[in-house]
């Protein structure tokens, strides 16, 4: 296991999913270059539908009070995820999440650096309700990773805990987010995830 992965939060309860892409370049220092350029595109969280393609989700980092905030994400920051589905009624038709870890490794002379963001679901900031904001429940993480082995740069997403939120929210959202969590289950998050792997590696 290497470093970075031993960060990730456990598994307890719910589904769990793990996409990864991997490339190998001609030596380490095209390795550092391509670990830093994908290091910057992971937090630039604003632009992940621009590098994930067509048809993916929107995202924009926010500040506290989730006002649209272009810039590097830091630990503390909000952010929302625009599904091409029906939205939330506690959202805002809008999923809420924030960061509640980065761990940031860099050095072009050691056999390996990383960078890790861990994400949870929250309540709305945009409003005053304690409900969370999103189809799984606060108990999930995401955690995302770039990292640089030797002449190796891999990108991944890994969920645990996924749970459906359909306990504390109204009757329409307790529906929803489980139908939504249920296709998530089923596989239809993957190609998501593996877009924004393949944009953050630049494939």
């Amino acid at each position: 296991m290497s470093e970075a992965a031993e960060n990730i939060p456990e598994q307890h309860e719910g589904k769990q999913t793990d996409v990864i892409h991997f490339v190998d370049c001609v030596d380490r220092d095209e390795a550092h270059k391509l670990f830093q350029l994908a290091k910057s595109r992971l937090k630039d969280i604003s632009n992940w539908h621009t590098i994930s393609g067509p048809g993916s989700s929107k995202f924009s980092i926010t500040d506290t009070k989730g006002n649209e905030d272009y810039k590097l994400a830091e630990k503390g920051d909000h952010f929302y995820i625009n599904l091409p589905a029906p939205g939330s009624i506690s959202g805002g038709g809008l999923e809420w999440v924030r960061i509640e870890e980065i761990i940031d490794t860099e050095d072009a002379k050691a056999e390996s650096e990383y960078i890790m963001m861990t994400v949870r679901p929250v309540a709305n900031p945009r409003t005053n309700e304690g409900s969370i904001a999103h189809f799984f429940n606060h108990g999930s993480t995401n955690t995302f990773i770039v990292e640089r082995y030797l002449n190796h740069v891999s990108a991944a997403v890994h969920g645990r805990n996924e749970v459906p939120n359909n306990t504390d929210v109204n009757m329409y959202d307790t529906v929803r987010n489980t139908i939504v969590a249920l296709s998530s289950k089923l596989g239809l998050s993957g190609p998501q995830w593996k877009k924004l792997v393949l944009g953050l590696l630049g494939q």
